[in-house]
């Protein structure tokens, strides 16, 4: 494994980078790569995380156009990297606030010296918002960045079109950066399929029930890809302090492709669950996890876990619409390749290293 970003030269101590939505599961790789890699770094999020050595942690309302204005007054990144969104009932919705936080926190940062701006995104850009997930015209596997949008409202859009405008208002440079199912380490986080699953399996040993692939035939069967936050950081970091990164949107993933039907055993494995495969239509975990919290208590009394909610650990509606998918998704990385950025990861160590690190800290058995 071999990384193509430049952090370690001699101005990464004088850069100083803002992560927004710095305790998410990709802001929080990224905190943690920009700490080691020499930068100056500010946290920002809703409620402030665990500290970190050398990261100052900043706290504000991201849908408050006054809160960012008063919070990021004095504040003089060079750098700024927007990891964050908040869920709502509608795409309108969605709209609405996701983009106004792009647009709030980019007015609140005018005056400061910025030079790039890296917005993370994802495959609904080619796949559709929640509402109209998978449905109508879409173009071939694998995504390509040059694919025009749909014709259906998306919030990545309009954060994009804040973005480009501000972009143009304040002079810096931008790159967004289009995941696929990010797997790594947080906590609280709405769409986390890696914490979610180890959840799943461990619910399954406690009860002695087998491990259902809880998705569609198409997806067991299907190939598809997925990002580690670590490389979704260290994409966002090279666009970030190269030429060829600035004004371009990748796609990022882990560079392997897989198929369910060979990556579930695999997972079963090593939570000492025994694997089985998909029916005819799926098996929500929103519907079979209802009584979760009553067995996670019994899990978390017999293990001395350390959070006791099941709810802030384990998304069950964002992995059944993963894995319940009647599509191929697969995404092409030939763009950001050829320009320099070579990094690459097997998703199936991505699992196992996320879970020793969820075993260590006693989140899961």
């Amino acid at each position: 494994m071999t990384s193509s970003t430049n952090t370690s030269s001699p101005s990464a101590p004088n850069r100083r980078a803002l992560v927004v939505g710095a305790t998410g599961i990709g802001g929080s790789a990224l905190v943690d790569l920009l700490a080691e890699s020499g930068w100056q770094v500010t946290a920002l999020s809703r409620r402030p995380g665990a500290p970190r050595a050398g990261v100052r942690a900043l706290s504000a309302d991201l849908r408050s156009a006054d809160d960012l204005a008063r919070v990021l007054a004095d504040e003089r990144p060079t750098h700024v990297f927007f990891t964050a969104w908040s869920r709502q009932s509608t795409e309108e919705e969605n709209i609405a606030v996701n983009g106004g936080m792009v647009r709030d926190l980019l007015f609140a940062l005018s005056a400061a010296p910025v030079a790039h701006v890296a917005l993370v995104t994802g495959l609904k850009h080619y796949l559709g918002p929640f509402e109209a997930y998978g449905q109508g015209a879409m173009p071939d596997t694998p995504f390509h960045e040059d694919e025009p949008r749909l014709d259906a409202p998306n919030f990545y859009y309009t954060q994009e079109d804040e973005l480009f405008a501000a972009a143009a208002r304040d002079g810096f440079t931008w790159s967004v950066h289009r995941s696929h199912t990010v797997i790594g380490h947080a906590v609280g986080n709405a769409m986390n399929m890696g914490l979610t699953l180890a959840v799943y399996a461990s619910i399954c040993r406690e009860l002695d029930a087998p491990f259902v692939f809880p998705g569609s035939l198409s997806q067991w069967n299907g190939l598809t890809d997925m990002t580690d936050a670590t490389v979704l950081a260290e994409q966002m970091v090279w666009a970030a302090t190269s030429e060829a990164g600035r004004d371009e949107a990748f796609n990022v993933v882990n560079g392997d492709v897989f198929r369910w039907r060979w990556m579930w055993p695999r997972l079963a494995a090593y939570f000492g669950v025994t694997p089985v495969g998909p029916g005819e239509n799926p098996q929500p975990l929103a519907e079979r996890m209802v009584d979760a919290q009553q067995v996670w208590d019994r899990v978390v009394a017999a293990n001395g876990l350390v959070e006791p909610d099941v709810t802030r650990i384990a998304s069950w509606w964002h992995t059944d619409a993963d894995l319940g998918r009647e599509i191929e998704v697969v995404t092409d990385m030939s763009k950001s390749r050829l320009a320099g950025f070579t990094l690459h990861h097997r998703t199936v160590d991505s699992f196992t290293a996320l879970f020793d690190r969820y075993r260590a800290e006693r989140l899961i058995p």
